[in-house]
């Protein structure tokens, strides 16, 4: 049987350290590098990131707007990134948030989640504010090709709170009702489900109106929102409580801003993976 992704992510996260490393080349830091925002910016920022990252991190995370505002060409380097990062032994998460129902949700599942495409990735990034059944092909298909996905639950964004926060007929919160979901769907998977939220590390601890063991839901919680969001590694503690091992912490420009040297990329992400790792101690062993 083909490993789940949980498996494998739970062995990444133990043999690299819990840390996901954003691939954003939006505009901004294009021109910081020195690059032009072209393709042939785009790819030379790219091949930079996969090849200092790729064998340091766990998981890597391309944002796919990113590459799709090039065309056709800046998809076909988003393909590259995806093959060569899991060449270079990380997991991709290819960050696409993409939410609808029905056979375009399962054209959506069928490209990034089925290996027969060339954009398929470990793992997707999923909206379920259509409903969370609305997410069934996505679930489908990645299980049935051991890949994950990564529901949105409570983002980072200051928008959110306005739906996610908002409360149902049952009192519950309508992102407690999604993580609800998540955690009936992970249901006696080991060591790790397959189905992961993203809750962001600037959420303050308050995310489903109780303590962070709300927040454990069987599998791998994203937390974006480190450096240049305003989260600190500290924030991780307070945010998610006792679901604290579950954790992966996920930064884009605060490794980034460190570049084009790929020996400054790499000792960014390592110092994050560090903290992190001291961080996950201190709370095993009170210290």
């Amino acid at each position: 049987m083909t490993e789940t992704f949980g498996a494998r992510l739970h062995a990444a996260m133990a043999a690299r350290g819990p840390f996901c490393a954003g691939i954003d080349p939006h505009p901004g830091l294009l021109t910081a590098w020195g690059l032009t925002d072209d393709v042939d910016g785009l790819e030379r920022f790219a091949r930079t990131a996969v090849e200092a990252l790729g064998d340091t991190v766990a998981l890597l995370k391309p944002q796919s707007a990113f590459f799709e505002r090039h065309g056709s060409r800046g998809v076909a380097v988003l393909e590259n990134v995806i093959a060569d990062a899991r060449a270079a032994g990380a997991l991709v998460l290819l960050d696409v948030k993409r939410g609808d129902i029905g056979s375009t949700m399962q054209a959506y599942a069928d490209a990034y989640c089925d290996p027969a495409s060339p954009l398929c990735a470990d793992a997707v990034t999923v909206s379920p504010y259509l409903g969370f059944e609305s997410l069934r092909p996505v679930l489908d298909t990645a299980a049935a090709h051991g890949n994950g996905v990564f529901v949105l639950a409570l983002t980072s964004n200051p928008e959110g709170p306005e739906v996610q926060r908002a409360t149902t007929a049952d009192g519950r919160t309508v992102a407690g009702t999604m993580l609800d979901h998540v955690r009936a769907a992970n249901a006696g998977a080991e060591p790790l489900g397959s189905v992961g939220v993203v809750v962001g590390a600037t959420t303050g601890g308050a995310a489903t109106g109780g303590s962070g063991e709300d927040l454990a839901v069987g599998g791998p919680l994203l937390a974006p929102g480190i450096g240049a969001q305003g989260a600190t590694v500290a924030d991780l503690a307070t945010v998610f409580g006792a679901a604290l091992p579950q954790v992966v912490p996920s930064a884009s420009r605060e490794v980034l801003s460190a570049g084009p040297d790929p020996r400054a990329l790499r000792a960014a992400a390592q110092k994050t993976i560090d903290d992190v790792r001291d961080l996950l101690f201190r709370a095993s062993t009170g210290a």
